[in-house]
């Protein structure tokens, strides 16, 4: 019995042991962009894999506020992402209740079109999305960010897969008495949906505010970049000469920061609807 519990504790320990190393692996990097965004710069390029600045220092944040764009790159990120998830989320729900519940011709067909785009790398759209944009004269400004990110065929997806896990015998319930299907959908089946809804919500916005390549076809003007191609914009050398991995790093950092909070603040959300997607998987 004794043997058996300490190989278990042993087992338990290793276990333990292994999970810390990869966590800090996962980590390290994010300890190392942090720390050089608060060196200087010539330490920061001679020490650059220290995880502790010597000297410290906040100069980098404070090149990054006041010899770039950041705030208005922050401002139009704030602005797509805003309207991206509110769009994704309220658009992919409304395709993937109809794909799931409605019936209509085509219906299945027009489900294999979604999981068609699904595996459709993205890189080979660029020039046709490009060209698009072009067409319908709205290249270069904030519709051509906001449009074609509206509705992502992951998320229509996903939203379908949860609704054909909600008994029908709701929507039949509230249809005797006497709603339709936008009343079925709006009040009674999305109110059910809120962990797929949170899970899509994060995804999305994650997705929208790092989104890099995109912008890289749909504007051109500095006035409408967002936080990522300012920040490439900064990476390859707008500023001049020098490495500037403060300034850099700092600007990565601040990227960073509303999508950690995102997470944070929602992860139990997010969790519990990964959760019972597998159990009704």
């Amino acid at each position: 019995m004794k043997r058996r519990d300490s190989r278990s504790l042993a087992s338990t320990f290793a276990g333990y042991f292994v999970l810390v190393f990869f966590a800090l692996v996962f980590l390290y990097p994010f300890v190392i962009q942090v720390a050089n965004s608060l060196k200087t710069e010539p330490d920061a390029a001679a020490n650059a894999l220290s995880p502790l600045p010597h000297p410290f220092t906040t100069g980098g944040y404070e090149k990054v506020f006041l010899n770039t764009d950041l705030p208005l790159w922050l401002g139009n990120s704030m602005l797509v992402t805003i309207l991206v998830t509110a769009g994704r989320v309220l658009l992919c729900s409304m395709a993937g209740y109809a794909l799931a519940r409605v019936r209509f011709r085509g219906r299945k067909a027009l489900f294999s079109a979604v999981i068609g785009v699904m595996a459709v790398p993205p890189v080979v759209l660029f020039v046709p999305k490009f060209l698009v944009l072009n067409q319908f004269g709205i290249y270069d400004s904030y519709t051509a960010l906001v449009l074609p990110l509206i509705v992502d065929a992951a998320g229509v997806f996903m939203m379908k897969q949860f609704f054909e896990s909600v008994p029908v015998s709701v929507e039949e319930a509230a249809r005797i008495d006497g709603a339709g299907v936008w009343r079925t959908f709006w009040s009674v089946v999305l109110p059910m949906a809120r962990p797929a809804l949170i899970t899509l919500t994060i995804i999305s916005f994650q997705g929208s505010w790092n989104e890099f390549a995109h912008t890289l076809v749909a504007v051109q003007s500095p006035e409408l970049f967002t936080l990522p191609r300012g920040i490439a914009d900064l990476v390859s050398g707008s500023l001049g000469k020098g490495t500037q991995y403060p300034l850099k790093l700092g600007a990565a950092v601040l990227a960073t920061i509303p999508v950690a909070v995102i997470f944070v603040v929602f992860q139990r959300y997010f969790v519990r609807g990964a959760n019972e997607g597998a159990e009704k998987g």
